[in-house]
């Protein structure tokens, strides 16, 4: 059964962290890159980080370069999304995602590559 359950959100203030978990079904999981996404009010669905199937490389939305850490803990089928120093704009709902072509050689950002998705968390950022 194809299953991503996202949580971690909340509301908080500018300059704080959050810790965004996805936990996967096997299925979903095993070999496969896994990203996160990000969509606000009235604007397209935009990539923020990706982390391989194997966990060696990782891909960043500018944006978010240096603040935000994507992990992944494949015994637990499990990917992370550490957010530092959040500000305003970083405000959205967040989704993970999972690629939809196994033990891919690269990270892909573009979201028409991910054909699994979680149900999303909110993240309110206050200034």
């Amino acid at each position: 059964q194809v299953q991503l359950v996202g949580s971690g959100g909340g509301l908080v203030q500018a300059g704080s962290s959050l810790r965004l978990s996805c936990a996967a079904s096997r299925q979903t999981f095993s070999g496969r890159a896994m990203a996160w996404f990000r969509q606000a009010p009235g604007k397209e669905r935009e990539f923020v980080a990706a982390i391989s199937w194997s966990g060696g490389s990782t891909n960043y939305a500018d944006s978010v370069k240096g603040r935000f850490t994507i992990s992944r803990d494949n015994n637990k089928a499990t990917v992370y999304l550490q957010a530092n120093s959040l500000k305003p704009e970083d405000t959205a709902v967040y989704y993970c995602a999972a690629d939809k072509a196994a033990y891919r050689s690269v990270v892909v950002t573009n979201k028409w590559e991910y054909v699994y998705w979680g149900q999303g968390t909110q993240v309110t950022v206050s200034s």
